[in-house]
């Protein structure tokens, strides 16, 4: 199967960071991530490159803090492409949220990813029902 080529350098940054951390080369992937995010010229950019960073966290409280940039970013842009991050957003600041014991609003991301057509329970993430 072959994939389309990235259409622009953030988003080929992260193409690589996720194949170097598929690949088990989380260093190399956290160092893509973050140029993705430096190279990120707009609102979609850098949600995108914030979506990923976001992943390389070692704590709950940065990868919440960069969940939170990806949201802000994707909220504030006027692209279209961004509609469909919403879900995966909404689930990874489910995620964060969960980690971190704050169910109330981590439920609040589940149910708004849920309501977008992804269903946290088939992916495996989180303990609320």
């Amino acid at each position: 199967m072959s994939f389309p080529e990235p259409v622009n350098e953030v988003m080929r940054l992260c193409v690589l960071g996720t194949q170097a951390e598929y690949a088990g080369r989380p260093d190399e992937a956290a160092e893509f991530y973050r140029q993705a995010w430096r190279a990120a010229c707009d609102d979609y950019e850098a949600c995108l490159a914030a979506h990923y960073v976001a992943r390389i966290q070692d704590s709950p409280e940065l990868a919440l803090h960069w969940n939170e940039i990806a949201l802000a970013r994707a909220e504030s842009s006027q692209d279209e492409r961004v509609l469909p991050f919403y879900p995966s957003l909404y689930v990874n600041l489910g995620r964060s949220y969960e980690l971190l014991g704050h169910m109330q609003q981590a439920e609040e991301f589940y149910r708004r990813a849920s309501e977008l057509g992804l269903d946290h329970d088939n992916l495996n993430l989180g303990t609320i029902r």
